[in-house]
């Protein structure tokens, strides 16, 4: 189907909208901090594997204060299962430090704010602005990235920013919190990385992939 980019967003929104009218993170978490906390460890490692690493660490260690009063080592013991776990052990600890000194143990609703902690990149900061204040940011991660371009939503985006404010342009501001989990649940189930289920995928009419595939 010969569309337009606009229109392309437009029949792609609706779908999502009509078929996907819940989509939210699948981290488990009680409080932001706790999000904040799994979206860290989530840092190319799958939220399965989080959600098994977290429930330990949220009842030892699930508050800023306690994160912050662990040492390394008593923190990489409980993560020790995650990609990186040297680095996001040091990362918890330290964010949280920061959190209670710099920010009186809340977490800003800033995304520049939040790239101040230590462990916080673009792609967290957003999530959190998202997922915890709704605010319209939009996080990129490989998932969405690998959607985008193949749809045709996003062009010659050489970045995760640059494919951010691509989408951003053309999606309705109070839809930008929902359309990141729409892209990444769709790029995790469906439009797959090495074999994207093209017969399973309702979205496949507006699609530039589909008919080179």
């Amino acid at each position: 189907m010969k569309l337009t980019r606009k229109k392309r967003f437009e029949k792609v929104i609706e779908w999502f909208q009509q078929h996907v009218p819940v989509a939210e993170t699948e981290l488990h978490y009680s409080d932001p901090f706790q999000l904040l906390c799994a979206v860290i460890l989530s840092a190319q490692c799958t939220d399965k594997r989080v959600n098994a690493i977290t429930p330990v660490l949220f009842h030892e260690l699930g508050t800023p204060a306690k994160m912050a009063d662990a040492e390394v080592h008593e923190i990489y013991e409980i993560i020790r299962s995650c990609s990186y776990p040297n680095n996001k052990a040091k990362h918890l600890k330290n964010m949280a430090a920061m959190l209670i000194s710099d920010f009186g143990g809340q977490l800003p609703s800033d995304v520049d704010e939040l790239q101040k902690l230590p462990g916080v990149g673009r792609k967290t900061a957003n999530v959190i602005a998202s997922v915890v204040f709704n605010k319209p940011a939009l996080a990129v991660d490989t998932h969405v990235q690998r959607v985008s371009a193949r749809i045709g939503l996003s062009h010659n985006a050489k970045t995760p920013l640059e494919t951010e404010k691509q989408l951003v342009r053309h999606i309705p501001k109070d839809l930008i919190p929902i359309a990141h989990h729409w892209l990444i649940l769709h790029g995790r189930y469906v439009c797959k990385a090495r074999t994207p289920l093209c017969g399973d995928c309702g979205i496949s009419e507006f699609c530039l992939y589909f008919p080179e595939k």
